[in-house]
């Protein structure tokens, strides 16, 4: 999509998979582009119809979790678009997770038993559950690679008081709660996922997309502790399957490296990927909308005008 222009629009930004509108410097206009990145690289091809799944799914979610935090979230007026309220971020993510999976698991094959100050327990297997649910932070890049981060280093640095960060806690694991119970009732398990919060005034309100395949990873419920006994892959709905695939062909985002080429079957894979986790985790049938660039602005000027 072409970069749009806004009445009172007083900042723009084109993040990595997102184009962010500022309006009055009180609201929010996110539109979700097709773009797909992994390990902060955007790579080469957008995938059709990502960015209506993830913003409906992140809609579907946000709704689905209101009871618990106050949300950005005001309006949905296009497949792919987002109004809510814009908030002071907090630059750490609140990474949680349910499995030894991904970078955890990476961390713990590596010899080690701690991430982001909390200790692991010794003998797991990849995938196998933790005792309880982990929160192992990390700091929100403006540009590159996040990093891991502690709770005492995000006090000591001021990244959030401690009783902002305790409340980001406690709405953490609530909010992972709800996921999971969630994802049980469609056959699935919620892995892991992360959060972002952030403040307007002196409340602190969930921001941007929760539960969805770019920011979480979920594994099919039936047949899962069959395959752990054997030792066998877990069979997923997420993006880890890109950030697999990239491994293998020898790109982790790092110097010197290119990405690999992305052909037409394999583009379409991702999509076909990303719709099956639609109508899995929302349990309704995907329905592809195309919207021209003009139909789209008009919608989003009708939205912004019924704000308060």
């Amino acid at each position: 999509m072409k970069t749009l222009q806004f009445p009172r629009q007083t900042q723009f930004y084109r993040g990595k998979v997102r184009d962010v509108y500022t309006i009055a410097d009180e609201w929010l206009v996110m539109i979700a582009s097709d773009r797909i990145s992994a390990f902060d690289v955007i790579l080469p091809r957008p995938i059709p119809f990502k960015g209506q799944v993830l913003n409906q799914i992140a809609a579907y979610m946000l709704k689905a979790t209101a009871d618990i935090c106050p949300n950005w979230l005001s309006d949905t007026p296009a497949p792919n678009v987002a109004i809510g309220r814009k908030c002071t971020p907090f630059r750490v993510e609140m990474v949680v997770r349910g499995n030894l999976t991904g970078h955890a698991w990476r961390t713990y094959r590596s010899g080690k038993r701690e991430l982001c100050g909390v200790t692991l327990p010794e003998g797991l297997k990849e995938n196998d559950y933790f005792p309880s649910p982990i929160i192992t932070p990390s700091t929100k890049a403006e540009v590159g690679h996040d990093e891991d981060i502690s709770r005492p280093e995000i006090l000591s640095r001021g990244l959030a008081s401690e009783a902002d960060y305790s409340l980001m806690e406690k709405y953490t694991l609530a909010l992972f709660a709800r996921g999971r119970e969630i994802a049980a009732k469609r056959g699935l398990i919620l892995v892991d996922t992360k959060y972002e919060f952030g403040k307007i005034g002196d409340t602190v309100y969930l921001m941007d997309e929760i539960h969805t395949p770019d920011s979480s990873r979920y594994f099919y419920a039936d047949g899962f502790d069959e395959r752990q006994a054997k030792g066998e892959h877990q069979k997923q709905l997420s993006k880890e399957f890109v950030r697999e695939w990239l491994i293998e062909n020898n790109f982790m985002g790092k110097e010197g490296q290119t990405v690999p080429e992305m052909k037409d079957e394999w583009v379409g894979t991702i999509s076909r990927r990303y719709i099956e986790l639609y109508e899995k985790v929302i349990g309704e049938k995907f329905i592809p909308l195309t919207l021209s660039d003009e139909e789209t602005y008009q919608r989003i000027l009708y939205s912004l005008s019924n704000l308060s």
